[in-house]
């Protein structure tokens, strides 16, 4: 099962505990990396916080954000007169020529003036991490979503390197028999006279080093590798990543031993897919 690394979800409730809102963003990342943004008054939340999301993702830099909003709690709020009239005092105290009056809105809006009700921190915080978790839960749906795509498209390069493979695999022999001939037609040009023997000594060791079958074996079992691995449930992109490296590996070395333009054009087109492949690979959960 693919999962992608990239999403995002956005829950909102509200009641009379007060108004909610969680957005939570994912993108790729070598590891899991939390960042965590709540209100201060919501702060002793972050270790569960912190729980509930490692436990449902396992890579991707992830933010998450809260907003919490009091001011819907029913009942009256209380302005702090002392903190209040020490404002106004500081202010008329500034060295400023000509002040403009004080706004009595601008001074509401100073931290600690408005004593807001102190939210339930056991009954709030259950309700803020229920919510929590319906985000997540939307942050996977996504995530999977995507993945899915991202599954069919390394599905469609693999069956396009299997049959780059196969087509290789039926031009070896031709490959082989055509260089030998060509050498062979060298020596004749040349008009030196070789041992018989020792002359098909030498076109078997060249045959040899022209036989890439090991490499195309090695790739087709990588290949096989992936399309079991796609379909695991647990998280895969690092070991996807690693099988796009041996398989690159290999595909270096058929190019290295190319002699033809068949097997030099099969190994360009394999790293082309291997590279294609790689990409969407990064954003692999």
């Amino acid at each position: 099962m693919v999962s992608s690394m990239t999403a995002f979800a956005r829950r909102e409730d509200s009641g009379e505990w007060g108004h909610a809102v969680w957005e939570i963003r994912t993108v790729n990342h070598r590891y899991l990396d939390i960042s965590i943004r709540l209100p201060e008054e919501l702060r002793v939340l972050e270790s569960d916080v912190r729980e509930h999301i490692a436990a449902r993702l396992k890579r991707g830099k992830v933010e998450c954000n809260l907003r919490y909003d009091v001011d819907s709690i029913a009942g009256d709020f209380c302005v702090n007169t002392k903190l209040t009239e020490k404002i106004i005092q500081a202010s008329h105290g500034l060295p400023v020529n000509d002040p403009a009056p004080i706004n009595p809105v601008d001074i509401l809006r100073w931290p600690g003036v408005i004593d807001k009700n102190t939210p339930d921190l056991e009954r709030t915080g259950k309700l803020l991490i229920a919510l929590l978790d319906r985000a997540l839960q939307d942050v996977l749906d996504n995530r999977l979503r995507e993945g899915e795509k991202i599954g069919e498209m390394i599905e469609k390069r693999c069956a396009l390197s299997l049959q780059q493979l196969q087509r290789t695999r039926d031009k070896i022999p031709e490959i082989i028999t055509s260089t030998s001939d060509r050498y062979m037609a060298r020596v004749r040009e040349i008009g030196v006279e070789l041992d018989s023997g020792r002359l098909e000594q030498e076109i078997a060791l060249l045959s040899q080093k022209l036989d890439v079958a090991e490499e195309l074996d090695r790739l087709e079992t990588h290949i096989n590798e992936v399309k079991r691995v796609l379909a695991e449930a647990e998280p895969i992109g690092r070991r996807l990543d690693f099988l796009m490296q041996e398989m690159n590996r290999e595909a270096n070395t058929l190019g290295s031993k190319s002699v033809h333009i068949d097997t030099s054009n099969t190994s360009i087109e394999l790293k082309v897919l291997i590279e294609q492949m790689r990409e969407q690979i990064q954003n692999i959960e």
